[in-house]
């Protein structure tokens, strides 16, 4: 019996009336999400494989944030051996899809509110660190997917110098910031447009304890939409007085906060560019492919304009140059 009998089968047990299922969404991992079509409403049905996925840090993470009054999921049933949950459905109105110029600033204020609700509610004891071993498992994808299988380029002695002095320069400063709850993808594809206490959070079943910067560097640097700077710093203030405001450790200057929210965006988008390549060569997802050029420009952006990440923008030409 394969993934989808199994499902139904479990569905039918425990909506004890009739339904039909269609495809809501595949997931950059071996999740799968349906809607549950119901007389009355629509529900969604999460299969996530037992051997390669792992419910119980969704359900676990779900009743945190709906504890700090974040608009998730709700869980209406569980079969963690079977890798089943049935939740609540917040639509199909992604920001990704929703957003433009006229209503981005009270989209994106929206945003930045449960952001500050998330953060306010850091249970240090609740969820994994965000460590310096985690950070630099993320920054290896970069030589080891992007570099070597999607290149097909060797760094030099040299070239492995500046990238090791560039990854301790950006785990070092990432550490040292204010560690608060991070949901770890919290962009344009995981927030939905709701009527009431918007937005919807999705997919937060990775999140850790890290750096104050990271989700933020995630909602404004997103590789599937780009904004003008000024728009972009404009937004960032916004947060960064808002957060202070509510007491959240923020840095008390401006400019250090956003030398802080750049350098969490250069490790995001040296990450992100490995894993776009792994999921093209290793999973044959090609989807993403069409994204690396905006990460590549932020990411090059970033390294302009900070002394210390220079001669990694310069790694970073020399590998984009044609043999």
């Amino acid at each position: 019996m394969d993934r989808t009998q199994q499902l139904e089968q479990w569905l039918a047990q425990v909506l004890d009336q009739p339904y039909t299922l269609t495809t809501a969404s595949a997931d950059a991992s071996f999740r799968r999400y349906f809607r549950v079509h119901l007389p009355q409403k629509t529900l969604i049905a999460m299969d996530a494989p037992p051997p390669q996925e792992d419910c119980r840090p969704f359900v676990n993470i779900a009743g945190l944030l709906l504890a700090a009054g974040i608009n998730v999921p709700q869980v209406i049933a569980q079969d963690i051996t079977q890798g089943f949950l049935l939740l609540s459905d917040l639509g199909n109105d992604t920001y990704l899809s929703k957003l433009n110029p006229q209503n981005a600033k009270a989209l994106y204020g929206d945003a930045c509110q449960a952001l500050i609700k998330m953060q306010l509610a850091t249970d240090k004891d609740a969820l994994p660190p965000y460590d310096a071993a985690l950070l630099m498992r993320e920054l290896q994808l970069f030589p080891d997917w992007y570099v070597t299988k999607h290149l097909g380029k060797t760094l030099s002695a040299e070239q492995q110098t500046v990238l090791d002095k560039t990854f301790a320069q950006l785990i070092d400063n990432i550490l040292q910031q204010p560690q608060v709850t991070v949901h770890r993808d919290y962009h344009s594809r995981n927030l939905m447009v709701t009527t009431e206490n918007n937005p919807g959070v999705l997919d937060f079943q990775d999140a850790v304890i890290g750096a104050i910067t990271y989700d933020l560097a995630s909602l404004f640097k997103d590789a599937y939409i780009r904004w003008d700077e000024e728009d972009l710093m404009d937004w960032v203030v916004r947060y960064w007085q808002s957060a202070k405001k509510a007491g959240l450790p923020v840095n008390e200057d401006f400019g250090a906060f956003y030398k802080d929210f750049e350098w969490m965006g250069v490790q995001r988008h040296i990450k992100v560019l490995g894993i776009f390549a792994r999921l093209y060569h290793r999973d044959g997802k090609d989807g993403y492919l069409k994204d690396m050029p905006l990460v590549m420009q932020y990411l090059q952006a970033a390294c302009e304009r900070y002394v210390e990440l220079r001669p990694f923008l310069r790694l970073l030409q020399s590998l984009e140059k044609a043999d």
